[in-house]
Order: C-alpha cells, then sequence, then structure tokens
C-alpha cells in the first residue's frame, strides 16, 4: 500500500514562481474531444488530464503514486479498497466523494460513438460498493491485481456535471468540472485549448495563471514556432530538426525513452473481399491474404528495421518486435526485432499462394507520430521488393483515426503506447478480442482475434504473483507476436524542445503537461 507522501509531481508552487504568468504549449497530434471517456489518445489524454484528476497516477517513469486516492489495499482476492483524498473539491466548489468515483465507473464504458474508449480499464469492476464518502470497494468476478494500473488511466468525474451529458456536452466545456490543477476556458478543435489556474488546487497552487495550448501538426511548423518564441515548449521533434535546435542558445531539448511503439495492423475484419487489397491487375481478391500467417510473415520479414531506426528516425527510434522496450516488466527478451530475408519473405508468399505478389494500400497519418508518413513510404518500398506492390494514402489523424476504428483500412500504420510499463495494457486493448461486453480489444481497430491468446491474458491478469504473472505475460507477447497479430517497427524515444528558461520534466507516456514545466533552468 502506498503512503499519502508520494503524492504527483504537482507540487505547490515554489518561492520565485509566484509571478509566472502565461504558458504556451504546441503538440503535434490533433485532440479531438474534451470528454475524457471518449478516446483513449495521448493527444486528448494531455490535455483533459489539465481538467481531470485520477484515483492512482503515472509518474514520469510509469510508476503509480496516489492521486484522488491517498491509497489502496486488497482486502480480499477479489475485493479493492481505495481510501479517497480529503478535502478535494470540484472546480465549481462541490465536494469530491465515492460517489463521483461509482458515477464514473458507471459511464466510462458506455459513452456513444467512442472511437477507442476506455471500458477495458473498468471491465474487472463486478460491484461498487460505497462504505463512506471517502471510502470505496470494488469487487471483482476473482483476482485482479492490474486494478490500481487501470485506473491510472481512468479520469475521474463528478456525477452532477456528468450525469446526463454528452459528450458534446464536454467540448462546450459546460461539463468539464474536474478536480485537476486547470480549469477550462475554451476549446477548438483541432485547434487550441484555453485554461487558467485553479488556484485551489488540491495539489497546490499550479505555476501558471494560463496556459494556451495548441495544436502545430505540421513538423516545419511546430520547429518555426518554439524558433521565433512564439511558444514556450514543442512535443514531437523532428528529428531532422534536433541538431539545429540543440545549438540554438535560448532552447533546450528533454527527451526520455518513451513506451510507444510504432506499429503496423493489417485488418482482420473481413474473410473476404478486402478493401485496399487486389490482385496485381487491380481486380478483387476472393479471399483476404491478412487471415494467411504465411503472408503475415512475409510481410514483416521484408521490413529493414535498422534503416527505419537510423535513416527515416534518424536515431531517434528503436527497432522492435514487441511492444516494450527492453528492460520493461513482461518484456520477453525471446522476442527480438526481426531479421530482414527478402527471400524467406518472397517463399512464404508463394506458399501462400501468391508467387507474384499482390497490389496494397498502406494507410497512416501524416500528422500525429514522429515521420510516420515517411516511415510507410519506407515500408511501402520494403513491401514492393518481396512483390506486394503498395502504395501510401497519408491523412491528417483528425480523419485516420475515425476511419480506422471503422475498420475502413486494409493496412493501417498506427502507435501505441503501454503507459502501464507492461504487457497486459496492449495485451487487453489491441489485441485482445473486440467485444463489447467484455470490455476488450476498445482499442483494437484490425479487429485480431485469438481465443487462445485472450485465454492467456485473462489467465496473466488474474495472478496476484507477480513473477508467475510476468512469465505468462511475457509468454502471451511471444504468442502474438509469432502469430503476427501486428507488425511491430520500432519504439521512439521522446523528445521535446524547451525555452531554456523552463525546466521541463520528461515523461515515459508521452504526455506534453502544463504540470510537467516549471520556471528556471534547474
Amino acid at each position: 500500500m502506498l503512503g499519502a507522501a508520494a503524492l504527483l509531481g504537482l507540487a505547490a508552487a515554489l518561492p520565485g514562481q509566484a509571478a509566472a504568468q502565461k504558458l504556451t504549449i504546441a503538440i503535434a497530434g490533433s485532440v479531438t474531444s474534451m470528454d475524457p471517456h471518449f478516446y483513449n489518445a495521448s493527444p486528448n489524454n494531455s490535455v483533459t488530464s489539465h481538467f481531470f484528476d485520477k484515483l492512482v497516477e503515472f509518474d514520469a517513469k510509469a510508476a503509480l503514486v496516489p492521486g484522488l486516492a491517498e491509497s489502496w489495499r486488497a482486502v480480499s482476492e477479489t475485493v479493492w479498497e481505495f481510501k479517497l483524498r480529503a478535502g478535494v473539491k470540484w472546480h465549481d466548489g462541490r465536494d469530491f466523494t465515492a460517489d463521483d468515483v461509482a458515477f464514473t465507473i458507471q459511464r466510462t464504458p458506455n459513452v456513444p460513438n467512442s472511437p477507442g474508449g476506455f471500458g477495458a480499464f473498468v471491465r474487472a469492476v463486478q460491484k461498487v460498493e460505497i462504505v463512506d464518502p471517502l471510502t470505496i470497494r470494488f469487487h471483482t468476478p476473482g483476482p485482479y491485481p492490474m486494478l490500481p494500473a487501470d485506473f491510472a488511466s481512468l479520469a475521474i468525474i463528478s456525477r452532477h456535471a456528468g450525469e446526463g451529458a454528452a459528450t458534446e456536452d464536454y467540448n462546450s466545456g459546460r461539463a468539464v468540472i474536474g478536480t485537476g490543477p486547470y480549469r477550462f476556458v475554451s476549446y477548438a478543435p483541432g485547434n487550441r485549448t484555453v485554461m487558467r489556474r485553479n488556484e485551489n488546487y488540491w495539489g497546490g497552487r499550479p505555476s501558471w495563471a494560463e496556459v494556451d495550448y495548441r495544436v502545430i501538426s505540421s513538423p516545419p511548423a511546430r520547429t518555426a514556432a518554439i524558433l521565433a518564441g512564439d511558444v514556450d515548449i514543442i512535443d514531437v521533434v523532428p528529428s531532422s530538426d534536433i541538431q539545429g535546435l540543440r545549438a540554438e542558445a535560448n532552447l533546450k531539448l528533454t527527451s526520455i525513452q518513451g513506451l510507444r511503439v510504432i506499429y503496423l495492423a493489417p485488418d482482420r475484419s473481413r474473410s473476404d473481399n478486402p478493401i485496399f487489397v487486389t490482385d496485381n491487375d487491380g481486380k478483387p481478391l476472393a479471399t483476404n491474404p491478412f487471415n494467411d500467417l504465411r503472408v503475415r510473415r512475409a510481410l514483416t520479414l521484408s521490413i529493414a528495421r535498422d534503416a527505419l531506426a537510423e535513416r527515416v528516425m534518424l536515431g531517434t527510434a528503436q527497432p522492435a518486435g514487441q511492444w516494450l522496450p527492453p528492460g520493461a516488466y513482461s518484456y520477453n527478451d525471446a522476442v527480438p526485432p526481426p531479421k530482414q530475408d527478402l527471400d524467406a519473405a518472397r517463399k512464404l508468399l508463394a506458399e501462400a499462394g501468391f508467387p507474384n505478389g499482390f497490389r496494397m494500400t498502406l494507410h497512416t497519418p501524416n500528422d500525429r507520430y514522429p515521420n510516420d508518413a515517411r516511415t510507410a513510404q519506407a515500408v511501402a518500398q520494403m513491401f514492393t521488393r518481396i512483390g506486394v506492390q503498395t502504395q501510401v494514402e497519408a491523412l491528417p489523424w483528425s480523419a485516420f483515426s475515425v476511419r480506422s476504428s471503422r475498420q475502413e483500412f486494409g493496412m493501417r500504420l498506427v502507435g501505441w503506447g503501454s503507459a502501464t510499463g507492461e504487457a497486459s495494457y496492449a495485451l487487453v486493448n489491441i489485441l485482445g478480442t473486440y467485444d463489447t461486453a467484455k470490455r476488450t480489444g476498445a482499442n483494437n481497430a484490425g479487429r485480431y482475434s485469438s481465443a487462445a491468446l485472450d485465454a492467456l491474458t485473462a489467465e496473466a491478469t488474474a495472478t496476484l504473483d507477480d513473477a508467475k504473472r510476468e512469465e505468462l505475460l511475457r509468454q502471451a507477447v511471444k504468442m502474438s507476436m509469432d502469430d503476427v497479430a501486428i507488425i511491430p517497427l520500432h519504439q521512439l524515444v521522446n523528445t521535446w524542445a524547451v525555452k531554456r528558461s523552463l525546466h521541463h520534466n520528461p515523461r515515459m507516456d508521452e504526455r506534453t503537461r502544463a504540470m510537467d514545466v516549471t520556471p528556471g533552468n534547474s
């Protein structure tokens, strides 16, 4: 059980910081909603974390620390008890209580039109028991050690503001009544969010009176903005600009090994008439080639991951054969990045009935991840070398994310950040069978499904012993990668550019937050 002293990095402003006024942030990814339960995407999560707190939080290195819950413990194998922080107020002055937490659990999996929500994080909650206004218990159908980590991804909303509120009410600001360090002022989709300091924040007075949180999706424009001094910090620094920015006297770079993998996800939702896949004459295929393991293995063996990391990413990424970086809990040393083998890839295609390959389109965002479209173009050339003639269609993230969630692509380039720093986060959300009732596969846009993997994931996430759970998760990593459930490309190193007069604490989960920027170059 964690003690209350291990608080967030949101401490009271230090002496000398009282004069701090405005912070201007520019991020690459488009923010699509102020509803903290609408879409589990990093830009949305970064912005809404200013308004809404969680029971448990991740610190900069993905360790669990207390948030709205001061402590938590398993009172039995199937019951978790959380003690809530006293004296916390919502932005409108009302008291935060266990009833708000219960309402959050109820609302989370039931957000209409969510393209990839947060239902997985409450899937283990069978019953909510309010012991008193500051004590709440969660009953699970079996042992479930991951509940505190799950809750670290779940924003807590108020019943009085959220009951009956739709996503549109959050986007308008009407329902953005949180307990967080900043209060909502305005939101312009795809452009900016403006917020002001919550003077009564339970974690201490925030450093900034006002935060202008902008979206600048164009890498050159983002770099130009920080060089001109128009913004104070930018994320997703273009790899081609790193050396130049490092030489700027008024700027500095901060970086940390990230938890995000960039990967390819083939569409598995169709057994016949696949979309954006044809024979070499442009005629429809009778069956979906991505449902053949030999085809998936051929595609992954065609990729030179070292070349992607060195030439496309310019050293800002590491080749990946799974979704976690080496050293992480549940990383499997027996699953290295596949080595390019063009002859083996062509042989597998021939065995699968495609001796001359086929044609396909690879869809990618062009403003979401570092060098996303360039990476897709490089991969397309590698696919083409084994006979899979591949063209690339790049889209803005705001359009790409919606279409991807509707299974409108044959093959897509996407990213996934394992904020928990362990394998189950991806196993449940992007590799688990899409099942709204079981609340698994919420971000499984390719609709991959394996009953054996689901069973192993369920066993792992119900195992209380850390060592035994890690071994089961490692088995699940190998099982899914042997099946080429997704095609990992590389792990990102998160890099920001910030004014030298400021201190920035970089985060492994790549969140860009005002709370991590303070006056003073320390």
